[in-house]
């Protein structure tokens, strides 16, 4: 765990520079790919900054309005910059429903757009991994085995670590792949939605700070569960009108 990184005088918030490397770098990747897609280089950046603008203030309401008590003594932190203040579903529901609503704007199909979001969205995942082990967050449970790391004074399981490197590996194989070209529309993202499903279904059973439900399995794997499935029925829909249109 390192949440403050030393350079000089400067005392910077490493998890915050590492989502805003993981942002830039996935901005850079999806680059590349959007005009596979339909999309210039233009559309996809106001895509995303829209997302963005919409994401944050849709999480700072969220926050508000489950936490109202925090802001009425000081009205003037509505306007903080502290992540902490942020709620992470508000934020991920505002971003797709700005997302939606400039998709809608400029006619872009939905499967298209996603497609173009992939990269951008698998290297958040990963940066959004790494983060959270710099600050010591969605941390594992204790642990003796060998890969144990040192974390509020326990050996823990390696999560935050493990889903970034499966974050890796998943996005290796998708982004390039020597028939990127000839994929079905809604391939790219629904195979990186799988991917995220299942490293986090395997993994929830080794992190140390989710709620346990029915049958020993945690709410973020019944969740993940879901997902999974959803991703899957739409890859065997997705792949059946491609070999349709094919034929």
């Amino acid at each position: 765990m390192a949440p403050i990184l030393n350079v000089g005088p400067l005392a910077l918030p490493l998890p915050e520079l590492l989502l805003l490397a993981g942002l830039w770098f996935g901005l850079s990747l999806s680059e590349k790919h959007a005009q596979r897609h339909g999309l210039t280089a233009d559309l996809q950046a106001n895509l995303v900054f829209t997302m963005l603008v919409a994401g944050l203030l849709s999480a700072r309401a969220a926050y508000v309005l489950l936490y109202p008590a925090a802001f009425a003594a000081s009205p003037a932190s509505l306007l903080s910059l502290n992540t902490g203040l942020l709620h992470a579903g508000g934020g991920l529901v505002g971003a797709a429903l700005g997302g939606w609503a400039y998709a809608q704007r400029k006619d872009l199909g939905l499967w298209q757009t996603l497609d173009a979001l992939a990269p951008a969205l698998g290297v958040l995942w990963m940066a959004s991994a790494l983060a959270q082990l710099a600050g010591g967050t969605a941390y594992g449970a204790e642990t003796d085995w060998f890969w144990g790391i040192e974390l509020w004074g326990a050996s823990r399981h390696p999560v935050q670590a493990l889903e970034a490197v499966a974050a890796g590996l998943i996005l290796g194989r998708l982004f390039p792949a020597p028939n990127m070209a000839n994929r079905t529309q809604g391939m790219d993202f629904l195979w990186l939605a799988a991917g995220a499903a299942a490293t986090r279904l395997l993994l929830g059973g080794l992190r140390g700070a989710s709620l346990t439900t029915l049958m020993g399995l945690r709410s973020e794997q019944v969740l993940a569960w879901l997902a999974l499935a959803t991703a899957l029925w739409l890859i065997g829909k997705r792949r059946a009108a491609g070999n349709s249109a094919l034929q």
